[in-house]
């Protein structure tokens, strides 16, 4: 196991503007780390440095005690899995394998006894001696990762491994790579462009926008308590609500998108240098009145659209000319066109600062969202 250190690391191609700038993280041995971002934020440019298949424009690589800026690709220590799994059509499984072991001079039979072991672990000893093309694409998606593993590299990249898979499979093949990575030990750094695997899958994820850091944390803590609008709408699924915010002092209100005015308890002010702020909150966090509400405390919204997706029906609304979402559990006999009376509590709110994006309130009162260890044994 190895550390990575990314020191005030920048790309440019031009070297007039950076695609990647100021990036400053330490991903620990055994880590599973995950960049995610929108596409063309520069996280697979900054992977590509990271494996030295781009040059480092500024800052400092290090991989363990060693910066690694000038280092070749093989003799960083590390395997790489590719996005289009980059197999050889002509070698059969098991020459895929252990092709690399092959290019290093491993003796023949100790390249056949890795090789068969990490296609037990993948489950594809069946499969040995057949072509890529008589596989499918999650079975090509597993030599491709025993490619990788066979190395018995301590860092091991991958450049959006799942994409071309289907979402069942996708969901299979998430598993069965943070199975892999937990039983091997390995610092795995993973890319993708899909939220769902980086909540999922990572131990600390970091989210990146326009070649720069938005936050990196826990995906629990990101989701919770995100740092600015752009990551409370990028992560999650339906994403945040966001709408225009401003704090009526005199009247101890916050109004919502020119529409709600939200009672503040008396000891919250989110007065700040400008008034205008945006105010944030989860899909499940809007929760249904009850005949027992008090009238002042319902909001009446007109349904637009409904998915009953079995478990969960989902529906949206209109609020200051955004569209938002409420989420509530079980199966919600609801109709577009459809006036329904809902909650929102100031304890589950987010509020940013309109010009800079900075979350100036986390929520308090996440209700049964998030459960302490003491709560299941």
């Amino acid at each position: 196991m190895k550390r990575v250190e990314l020191i005030d690391l920048s790309k440019s191609y031009d070297k007039q503007i950076d695609v990647i700038s100021g990036i400053n993280v330490t991903i620990e041995p055994g880590e599973f780390f995950v960049l995610v971002g929108p596409s063309g934020c520069g996280k697979s440019t900054m992977l590509r440095m990271i494996a030295g298949l781009e040059e480092i424009t500024s800052g400092t690589l290090k991989i363990g005690d060693k910066v690694a800026n000038g280092l070749p690709p093989n003799k960083r220590e590390l395997s790489m899995v590719f996005q289009n799994y980059a197999l050889y059509p002509h070698l059969t499984v098991q020459q895929n394998i252990a092709f690399g072991l092959d290019v290093k001079k491993v003796k023949k039979p100790v390249q056949q006894k890795r090789a068969e072991d990490v296609a037990e672990m993948l489950g594809l000893t069946e499969f040995l001696q057949r072509k890529p093309r008589e596989l499918s694409g999650g079975q090509r998606q597993r030599v491709a990762l025993a490619r990788a593993i066979v190395s018995e590299s301590p860092i091991c990249l991958m450049d959006e491994p799942l994409s071309n898979l289907d979402a069942k499979l996708r969901a299979h093949m998430r598993m069965e790579i943070r199975r892999i990575q937990r039983t091997l030990g390995i610092t795995m750094i993973y890319v993708t462009h899909d939220q769902v695997e980086a909540m999922t899958m990572g131990d600390r994820i970091m989210i990146l926008h326009e070649g720069k850091i938005q936050q990196v944390g826990k995906p629990i803590d990101i989701y919770n308590n995100p740092a600015n609008p752009f990551v409370a709408t990028f992560i999650g699924s339906p994403p945040m609500n966001l709408a225009s915010a401003k704090n009526d002092s005199v009247s101890s209100t916050l109004l919502i998108g020119d529409t709600w005015h939200l009672a503040l308890p008396a000891n919250e002010n989110y007065s700040h240098p400008s008034s205008e702020l945006i105010a944030g909150i989860r899909p499940e966090h809007l929760r249904p009145a009850t005949k027992d509400t008090p009238e002042a405390d319902k909001f009446y919204v007109e349904v637009t659209n409904v998915e009953v997706l079995g478990n969960e029906t989902v529906f949206s609304f209109e609020l200051g000319g955004n569209e938002w979402m409420a989420k509530w559990s079980g199966q919600w006999h609801i109709d577009s066109g459809d006036r329904i009376p809902i909650l929102i509590d100031t304890g589950s709110l987010c509020i940013f600062e309109a010009d800079t994006g900075e979350l100036i309130k986390k929520p308090t009162d996440l209700g049964n969202f998030v459960f302490g260890k003491e709560v299941l044994l």
